[in-house]
Parts: C-alpha cells; sequence; structure tokens
C-alpha cells in the first residue's frame, strides 16, 4: 500500500524546513500559518514556490512546511529546498525539470566564523604607521 503523503527536508545557512505533500486544492502552510502570512515579503513567497512553478503543479498539491531556525530568507531557502526533494519522491520524472531550474542543489553558504585577532570574520583593526 503507497501512502499519498511525500516528506523531504531541506536546510539552508542555519535554517531546517520539513514539507509535507498531499495531494490537494493548493494550500500552502508555514507553521500552521497561510504562506502569504509567515514569509511576509512577496519575494521570499515566490522563492518558496519555485519549485511548483517549475512543474506546474501549483494548485494541485496541499504543502505542509514546519521550518526552524535562522531568519526569513533563509527558512524560505530551505523551504524551497524540502519541496523540490518531495516532489522528486512524489513523480521521479520531475528530477530532470528540478535539476535544470537548480533546485535540487543545497546552498552552501552559510556565515564565515569570526577570527581572533580582528574585530569581525574579515575586518581589521585600524592599522596606524605612527
Amino acid at each position: 500500500m503507497e501512502s499519498n503523503i511525500y516528506s523531504a527536508t531541506g536546510r539552508r545557512k542555519t535554517s531546517v524546513a520539513r514539507a509535507r505533500i498531499t495531494p490537494g486544492k493548493g494550500e500552502f502552510k508555514i507553521n500552521n500559518r497561510p504562506i502569504n502570512e509567515y514569509l511576509t515579503r512577496d519575494t521570499l513567497v515566490n522563492h518558496a514556490q519555485q519549485p511548483l512553478l517549475a512543474t506546474e503543479m501549483q494548485g494541485s498539491l496541499d504543502i505542509v512546511c514546519s521550518a526552524r531556525g535562522g531568519g526569513l530568507s533563509g527558512q524560505a531557502g530551505a523551504i524551497r529546498l524540502a519541496i523540490s526533494r518531495a516532489l522528486c519522491l512524489l513523480n521521479e520524472d520531475l528530477r530532470s525539470t528540478l535539476r535544470k531550474a537548480g533546485l535540487l542543489v543545497r546552498d552552501p553558504r552559510a556565515v564565515e566564523r569570526k577570527k581572533y585577532g580582528q574585530p569581525k570574520a574579515r575586518k581589521r583593526f585600524q592599522y596606524s604607521k605612527r
């Protein structure tokens, strides 16, 4: 028996998101709130919905996400990766479409650590010759 719930995890910076996809009528919730209410900027909403737009699946799936850690931008990126991975579990044929759009690659960029003898990661203390 095959279940109709497809679940996947995505990460970005220090954010972690878990997405659960079920066939439905297009509801999209993040932490039990509608996507437009949780991700307050339109650019972040578009970023999180990119996998659905690339595969033309918006309106046919219900998506429930839980996101934690980091800020809204990192969470939107983590949600995007989680949805992309869950869509691949739903239908293996979508993998090439998502791969071409660059939606299955985890963004490895993270905050660089602060070094000793410097005020920040790369900034130096002011140099005085005399």
